[in-house]
């Protein structure tokens, strides 16, 4: 928990990578270890204050700002038997670094933060892992099943200057996907608008909805497998928006269900994708063009295919060779 006195309370004054900040995204930043519902415990009581001021979770700092923190002790962490303790792992490979950001190739199956019975995703792994750090933020999201490139902002200037550019639509991210149909054209875009909604027990969903937010997916080919059974296609899909699931959705309403989606695919064939290898979503985020935010060069990073899912492309490759052979 930094260095905090755990049995008084602390005065904090706000540096220069708070500024602009939440207050409840420092606290957790700063209280490494404390359950996330204890955070938000005293700052509904008004235990924690800004200026002598009670405040909301929702809060933006300002350097300079006095912060009032009561006296907390971190739960050491609950572990079920035989398993690692939360927070245990290495982090993903380093794609780019620099003093600003740092680019990381996530795996499938790693969240990019915790929460929703998640002790430990990406970030506290890497906050855990460089506990100096004075600034790690994540500059956007991947889903816990998609793997590839994730950037992490290392100052809050770069942290906002991203954002920026993911706002205007300056950034350029590029994904794979393998879809099961006949695909026919080169280049295809999709316009669909999409909302967010809750099922019924709970999670979180998103549909196609002419009243929803714009979305853009520009799809192109780049191999396909007409013959094999059931045909199947790798394409390139390029995010003009970046809303959630908007891949994945798109992809399932203009009937091209995506390998191993199991929200909104084809649950019969991703069981049989299981036997045939592919024991995961076939989503990866495989590039992102930006440009940087201190220097304003173009940097692009990319994350090569991962081996599970270069495999499965081997596979089909070989299965087309040998028909062609009969």
């Amino acid at each position: 928990m930094n260095d905090l006195s755990k049995d008084a309370v602390n005065w904090l004054v706000v540096g220069e990578e708070g500024e602009g900040q939440r207050v409840d995204n420092f606290l957790l930043r700063m209280l490494k270890g404390v359950p996330k519902s204890h955070v938000y415990r005293i700052l509904r009581s008004g235990e924690v204050r800004v200026n002598r001021a009670r405040v909301g979770p929702d809060a933006r700092l300002a350097a300079g700002d006095q912060l009032r923190v009561p006296p907390i002790r971190a739960a050491a962490p609950a572990t079920r038997a035989g398993t690692a303790p939360a927070g245990a792992g290495a982090i993903p490979p380093i794609l780019f670094e620099d003093d600003a950001i740092v680019a990381l190739n996530k795996p499938a199956g790693l969240a990019v933060h915790g929460g929703s019975g998640i002790s430990y995703g990406l970030i506290e792994r890497l906050r855990q892992a460089r506990p100096d750090a004075r600034f790690l933020e994540l500059v956007h999201r991947l889903d816990r099943d998609t793997s590839g490139v994730l950037l992490v902002a290392k100052k809050r200037a770069a942290l906002v200057g991203l954002h920026a550019q993911l706002r205007e639509g300056q950034t350029d991210k590029r994904y794979l996907v393998l879809v099961r149909g006949k695909w026919r054209d080169a280049v295809r875009a999709v316009e669909l608008s999409l909302t967010k909604f809750v099922t019924g027990d709970g999670e979180r969903r998103v549909r196609v909805e002419s009243e929803g937010r714009s979305a853009r997916t520009v799809f192109r080919l780049l191999r396909k497998w007409p013959d094999a059974e059931p045909p199947m296609a790798l394409l390139e899909a390029e995010l003009d928006t970046g809303r959630t699931h908007q891949i994945r959705v798109h992809l399932t309403h203009i009937g091209f269900p995506l390998a191993g989606d199991d929200k909104y695919g084809d649950f019969a064939w991703n069981r049989t994708l299981v036997k045939q290898g592919l024991k995961r979503m076939f989503l990866h985020a495989q590039r992102i063009r930006f440009a940087h935010p201190v220097s304003g060069d173009e940097i692009t990073v990319e994350a090569p295919l991962p081996p599970e899912l270069a495999r499965f492309v081997a596979r089909l490759d070989a299965g087309r060779e040998a028909a062609s052979d009969e």
